[in-house]
C-alpha cells in the first residue's frame, strides 16, 4: 500500500507527522518505509528521509535532491538540474512497494507544490492511486489552509485518510483549541490526533511512546484502514 503525506503548507510538522505514523505501523508489526522523492535545501546526509529514519527506526530513501530550500521546480532550475518525469517518480515510488508493505511518501511543503514545472503531489499519489493524509498547522488560519488542501485533494479524486496536527503547543491558544475541534467538520475527515511540539528531538524510544499516545488508536493505514 502506497500512501502520499502532504501538508497545509510548509513547516507543520510533515516530516514529524510521517515519522508518528511510521512508528505507530512498525509497534503495530507493519512493514513499513518512508519515501521522500524530492529533497531541497539539505546538506549531505540531512533532510527528511534521515529525520524519519532517525525518529521511526525504519528503513527510508530519498532520490533527487537540489541545494537550495526552495519549491523543487525552482530548485532545481536555479542548479541547472533536470527535473525527473512524473514517470519516473511514481516508478520509483513502486519499485519500493511490497506485498504487506506501507510505503509512506512525503512530498514537499503543500499538496500543489510544483515538484517539477509540470506536476505535483497530487498528481504523483493520482498516478499511483495513493490516499493522502493532510498535516496541517493548528494556529489562527489553518481551518482555511486544511480545508483548501482537503477539498483541492478530492477535485482531483483522491481520499483523505485523516488529519494530523503537526505541532500542538504545551500550553495551546484558543484558536488553537477551537481548530482542534474544528477540523473534521470543515474538512470532512477525520481527526487523527496531534503530535507534541518539539517533539522531534526525541529519541526513537520516546517518541514512539508519544506518537502512539497521539495517533495510535486512530491511524487507518495497513491492516487498520
Amino acid at each position: 500500500m502506497i500512501v502520499a503525506v502532504t501538508g497545509t503548507n510548509t513547516d507543520v510538522g510533515k516530516t514529524v507527522a510521517t515519522a508518528a505514523i511510521a512508528s505507530v505501523l512498525r509497534r503495530r508489526g507493519v512493514d513499513v518505509v518512508a519515501a521522500k522523492p524530492i529533497q531541497t535545501g539539505e546538506a549531505p546526509g540531512q533532510g527528511d528521509a534521515s529525520a524519519v529514519a532517525k525518529l521511526a527506526g525504519i528503513a527510508t530513501f530519498e532520490h533527487w535532491r537540489y541545494p537550495e530550500p526552495l519549491a523543487p521546480n525552482l530548485a532545481a532550475r536555479r542548479a541547472g538540474i533536470q527535473t525527473p518525469s512524473l514517470n519516473e517518480v511514481t516508478e520509483w515510488v513502486r519499485s519500493l512497494n511490497a506485498p504487506d508493505r506501507v510505503v509512506l511518501v512525503e512530498g514537499a511543503g503543500g499538496l500543489l507544490v510544483r515538484l517539477a514545472d509540470d506536476y505535483t503531489l497530487a498528481d504523483i499519489a493520482s498516478a499511483l492511486g495513493a490516499p493522502l493524509v493532510v498535516v496541517t498547522s493548528l494556529g489562527l488560519g489553518s481551518l482555511n489552509l486544511a480545508e483548501l488542501t482537503c477539498e483541492q485533494a478530492r477535485a482531483r479524486g483522491l481520499d483523505v485518510l485523516g488529519i494530523i496536527g503537526g505541532a500542538m503547543p504545551e500550553v495551546p491558544d484558543l484558536p488553537t483549541r477551537l481548530n482542534v475541534e474544528e477540523l473534521p467538520e470543515v474538512t470532512g475527515a477525520e481527526y487523527w490526533g496531534h503530535m507534541p511540539e518539539g517533539c522531534g528531538s526525541l529519541d526513537a524510544a520516546e517518541f514512539a511512546e508519544v506518537a502512539w499516545n497521539a495517533i495510535g488508536e486512530a491511524v487507518r493505514v495497513g491492516s487498520h484502514a
